[in-house]
């Protein structure tokens, strides 16, 4: 009991930092017991008088040296985490912008399709292939790969180059830009390959969107979806409303990389949106849009111009190599107006969503044409987790899974893991390209969706989809049919 106490008043008191109990020390608890015993520590002779003060100043001393160790290893500890530091920023600037003026972001994606049509319809066959005897082939492809650099200039501008690679080895444009910001009134303004400014399942990224293809109506009206131009984009304070207007070129230029006409082939369009209610920090919200265009075509036919761009086509919301829903070129177009409004109800994991788009065209004979179409889908995400939404810009966000899919350990850097999230989609939708002499084709499509998030930036889709196209212009005598078309993408993005 003497040494036991005696050993505990001999710790230091004025040390930077505590020993701990001396129940956590077993070599400690050792020296205490020979002591005890009359035996100091390491078998060496008590004091002069017998007491043990040998033993005493032996435990004290080795409390100091532990001390002086433990923060010897602090240091040690934060000169590695320095070191760490440092290597993150080498590797950040690995890539930099060729001067002091800016800066640069690489970004990308990487998007893997597999695609199946089981069952068999001559219709179906002759629009993919022209020939009522072979049915459409399976696929498997790079579906995207982009690979992009984007960031700012001084103070006020902004630039990005995003590249598809996936079509071999003849790479295309995507968004290519330069703009100015904080400008009065017109706030941002873009000048390049961009994305035009109506149909909000265009206007989503393919990285947000739940389906792997995009609905008739949106991939006919809206095709590749960038033209060449000139677009402002806005917000207001709250950020209940927001808004995009531009000019374009309706030549769609991102695989040759210019246009060449005495004809420009422009079009004005534009889009309000509204932001119409917001709660539980946006897991609840609601969205309304309303966009529309004029567009004015080439319908000279004169030697040298640019082909007209009249004309409207759609895959049938699977990844097929022919379009086919098909108005074919429209001659003597003089030009066209499109309308289009959106609608979007979220509440937590549960999100219904729905677009209608009309295009009226006026030509020279034997009368004027309109086309329209739209589509509603309901989501639920069966995690539990929420589709975000970005009230700047008017359009999907990023989902992130309360647990990235990580079932062998239940932790990684502070973050609970576990098997991702799950979501499950079904849509309906509608195009009709036939009216009056063009049959384009009236498509009709149900699909359902199943997604799984791995984690906030990557994700495997898959999808069934069962449709049919009738009214078409006949191909090799066939001029409707039926189809099932299942497709699998993996994908990840940064």
């Amino acid at each position: 009991m003497w040494a036991s106490s005696a050993a505990a008043q001999s710790r230091p008191t004025a040390s930077p930092l505590e020993a701990p109990p001396a129940a956590e020390w077993p070599a400690t608890q050792e020296a205490t017991a020979d002591i005890a015993e009359g035996e100091p520590e390491g078998g060496g002779a008590v004091g002069p008088e017998g007491d043990g003060s040998a033993g005493e100043a032996s435990i004290a001393e080795r409390l100091v040296q532990l001390e002086r160790d433990y923060a010897s290893l602090k240091d040690d500890y934060e000169q590695l985490s320095d070191a760490q530091g440092s290597l993150a920023d080498a590797l950040k600037t690995a890539v930099t912008s060729g001067h002091d003026g800016a800066t640069m972001n690489v970004i990308g994606r990487i998007h893997i399709d597999h695609w199946g049509f089981p069952g068999d319809s001559p219709g179906a066959n002759a629009f993919e292939n022209g020939d009522p005897a072979i049915t459409p082939q399976d696929r498997l492809e790079f579906r995207r790969i982009r690979l992009g650099v984007q960031g700012d200039i001084w103070e006020n501008m902004e630039y990005r180059l995003d590249l598809e690679f996936s079509g071999g080895f003849d790479p295309e444009l995507r968004d290519v830009y330069l703009g100015f910001n904080d400008l009065p009134l017109l706030q941002t303004v873009l000048i390049g390959n961009q994305k035009r400014p109506y149909g909000l399942d265009a206007i989503n990224s393919s990285r947000y969107n739940i389906f792997l293809e995009r609905p008739f109506i949106v991939d006919a009206f809206n095709q590749d979806y960038r033209r060449l131009g000139v677009q402002s984009y806005g917000c207001s304070e709250d950020l209940a409303w927001n808004w995009r207007y531009g000019v374009f070129n309706l030549r769609q230029i991102q695989d040759e990389g210019i246009y060449i006409s005495d004809h420009y082939q422009s079009e004005a369009a534009a889009r309000l949106a509204n932001t119409f209610f917001w709660r539980n920090e946006g897991r609840d919200y609601g969205h309304w849009a309303i966009a529309g265009s004029v567009a004015d075509p080439d319908a000279s036919g004169l030697p040298g111009r640019a082909t007209s761009e009249a004309r409207f086509r759609s895959r049938p919301e699977a990844r097929t190599e022919s379009r086919w829903l098909d108005t074919g070129l429209i001659d003597g177009t003089n030009d066209y107006g499109l309308l289009a409004l959106e609608n979007v109800w979220n509440f937590g994991p549960l999100q219904v969503v729905g677009e209608y788009q009309r295009l009226w065209l006026d030509r020279d004979a034997p009368r004027n044409l309109n086309f329209h179409g739209g589509y509603v889908y309901i989501a639920y995400v069966l995690t539990g987790e929420h589709v975000p939404w970005d009230r700047e810009t008017g359009q999907l966000d990023r989902l992130t899974p309360f647990a990235n899919f990580f079932p062998f350990k239940r932790c990684v850097d502070g973050q609970r893991t576990g098997w991702g999230a799950w979501q499950a989609a079904y849509r309906a939708s509608y195009g009709d390209l036939s009216d009056d002499d063009v049959r384009g084709g009236v498509g009709r499509a149900h699909t359902a969706a199943l997604l799984w998030y791995w984690n906030p930036w990557a994700k495997m889709d898959f999808n069934v989809t069962s449709g049919e196209i009738d009214e078409r212009a006949p191909v090799a005598g066939e001029t409707g049919g039926a189809y099932t078309a299942i497709g699998t993408r993996l994908m990840i993005d940064f």
